[in-house]
């Protein structure tokens, strides 16, 4: 794990901040990068988005998909918390502590309803997971949000009672989720026989990622800038929403925890398992209620809190990962012998 990504929280931290001195210090500047749009999609925040979603869906290995039958019990249970349990604890939280706060009901939603992607590789690469079962399971979730995230959208907000554009919703699904996958898949296919795999995976793939992190963080300091009067004026309201966020990341990571252990899965396979089942696909989720209901909104900011508090969780996941294994809490991987002291064992009741 690079030094860089090890501390992507501080990063994150830090350009918020910078969006939101930025709006203080330079009168009209968040009026100035709202008004480049394209019938009320921010051009500045299209791109950015655009390039957060494109690397990570390079990581769509369709030949992968045939090893499912080889090991599916981690991949089931990380399909079955992504797209049954994440959902259905984030709508239950909503209406627990949000009734009455549509566009923060609806940032909790879309950021329950999207699987991660891209961020769980580099969380597994730093837990020492099974990075095979990653990209398997990343692939699956790549393919599969593009035909349930709108459908569960549309259904959790629905029963709510919560008014959403759905043509809207299934354009910026297209817009981005379908353009950068078929973007990705064409210059995958072109580059590895101009170049060679070897040269796609080890000089091409590391230089979109690093453009992917640089999008992400620029889309913080861009929209914490045109947002800074709202967050300063509305800052009860982020951290109303961040109550049930946290909240919910302690019930699906504690379950993930749980059922991966009953279901004695190895170390290797275990974390990775927790790991992506906790997670979110936090672009889609910003980049969806910035196409809704615009960057000003509180539906924006509220996704991207999904994201400010995802990245600090999902790190301290990796380190209580490891430090459950070496209490024995999950089945010792063979792989790992010499990286994780032996085991001792431990009930559940300790």
């Amino acid at each position: 794990m690079k030094t860089f990504e090890k501390y992507l929280a501080v990063w994150v931290a830090l350009c918020m901040g910078l969006g939101i001195l930025l709006s203080q210090t330079i009168p009209g500047l968040g009026e100035t990068i709202d008004s480049w749009q394209i019938r009320g999609i921010s051009i500045p925040i299209g791109i950015c988005l655009f390039l957060m979603m494109y690397p990570a869906l390079l990581n769509l290995q369709i030949s992968e998909l045939k090893r499912l039958k080889d090991n599916p019990k981690p991949i089931l249970l990380s399909l079955f918390s992504n797209w049954i349990i994440a959902p259905l604890v984030t709508v239950l939280l909503a209406n627990l502590f949000l009734k009455g706060q549509e566009q923060l009901m609806v940032a909790l939603i879309l950021l329950g309803s999207s699987p991660c992607t891209a961020m769980v590789l580099v969380w597994g690469r730093l837990a020492n997971g099974n990075q095979e079962q990653n990209v398997i399971n990343t692939s699956i979730n790549t393919v599969t949000i593009m035909f349930l995230y709108v459908p569960l959208v549309s259904l959790l907000t629905g029963i709510q009672g919560i008014p959403i554009d759905r043509g809207l919703l299934l354009i910026s699904a297209l817009v981005f989720i379908g353009l950068p996958l078929i973007l990705g898949i064409i210059t995958k296919h072109g580059l590895t026989r101009l170049k060679g795999k070897f040269w796609f995976e080890h000089t091409y793939r590391p230089i979109v990622e690093k453009v992917s992190i640089g999008a992400l963080l620029m889309t913080l300091v861009v929209l914490f800038s045109l947002n800074g009067n709202v967050l300063l004026g509305n800052f009860d309201a982020l951290l109303r929403i961040s109550v049930p966020l946290l909240l919910g990341f302690v019930i699906v990571v504690g379950y993930n925890l749980l059922i991966t252990r009953a279901f004695k899965l190895s170390y290797r396979e275990a974390i990775t398992t927790v790991l992506i089942g906790s997670s979110s696909h936090f672009e889609i989720a910003i980049a969806t209620a910035v196409a809704l209901y615009g960057v000003g909104s509180m539906a924006a900011l509220g996704t991207t809190m999904g994201l400010f508090w995802e990245v600090p969780i999902m790190l301290s996941l990796v380190f209580l990962g490891k430090a459950l294994a070496k209490r024995g809490f999950w089945i010792p991987s063979p792989q790992l012998h010499g990286l994780i002291p032996e085991p001792v064992p431990v009930t559940l009741e300790e």
